[in-house]
């Protein structure tokens, strides 16, 4: 056999050299793109599994954060265009202001990640907890947030949901401070750069005379609205 080839021309070897060549290229890209629909295809997954767990009931006395984020620029008014620079210099700018939390959080609840805000908001209030507290609401938080699968579960490694879970057992103020750290760079490094892009900010940054301003002031309820503002640029 092999001295049956070696007598073949030079010219039919190199052409089945080439279709050999052309074949696993061909094979190459079958399976890239067969990779990149089985991505498409759990990212689509995911996206639906977390809105799922957004229509999930809240636990009782839970704060509900719409409402709660309404009153706010209720009660503060609408940013002034001065408040709104100061935002896009720095995410601490943003975090450190009432109405910049609320202004936000409409952004990330346009994206479907509201659940990251509103962690880091329950952990700095489970800071203020009682002694005699602070079991139970660690358990709540953790449930609600932390555990795989929970109703508005925040984007952790395995590592840091396995970690915060050991310090939940011992009940301690500082159980969630890795986990709240984490969800926060995950905000500043992610959301909030979006968030500065986005028609938000671009329309707010024109000044009091906006439609923006307007619209605001008449309703801030109105999930039209933050729906329409939210998106990018």
């Amino acid at each position: 056999m092999c001295k049956g080839l070696a007598t073949l021309p030079a010219t039919c070897l190199k052409s089945a050299k080439d279709i050999k060549h052309k074949l696993s290229i061909l094979l190459q890209k079958q399976d890239s793109q067969e990779a990149a629909q089985k991505q498409n295809t759990q990212k689509n997954e995911a996206t639906a599994k977390r809105q799922d767990k957004r229509d999930v009931k809240q636990p009782q006395g839970q704060d509900c954060r719409p409402v709660k984020d309404c009153k706010v620029l209720q009660e503060a008014g609408v940013p002034t265009a001065a408040e709104v620079e100061k935002w896009k210099e720095s995410f601490v700018h943003v975090m450190n202001s009432e109405i910049g939390q609320a202004v936000f959080t409409h952004f990330l609840r346009s994206e479907f990640s509201q659940e990251n805000m509103d962690f880091w908001v329950a952990c700095e209030d489970f800071k203020n907890t009682s002694t005699c507290k602070l079991a139970k609401k660690a358990k709540l938080i953790y449930q609600q947030y932390v555990a795989v699968d929970a109703p508005n579960e925040v984007n952790l490694d395995a590592v840091a949901r396995e970690e915060t879970r050991q310090m939940v057992e011992t009940g301690s103020l500082s159980c969630f401070d890795e986990a709240q750290k984490k969800i926060y760079l995950l905000m500043e490094k992610d959301s909030y750069r979006r968030f500065l892009k986005s028609k938000l900010i671009q329309d707010l940054s024109q000044g009091p005379n906006s439609a923006t301003r307007k619209n605001l002031n008449s309703d801030c309820h109105s999930t039209d609205i933050w729906k329409g503002l939210a998106g990018g640029a």
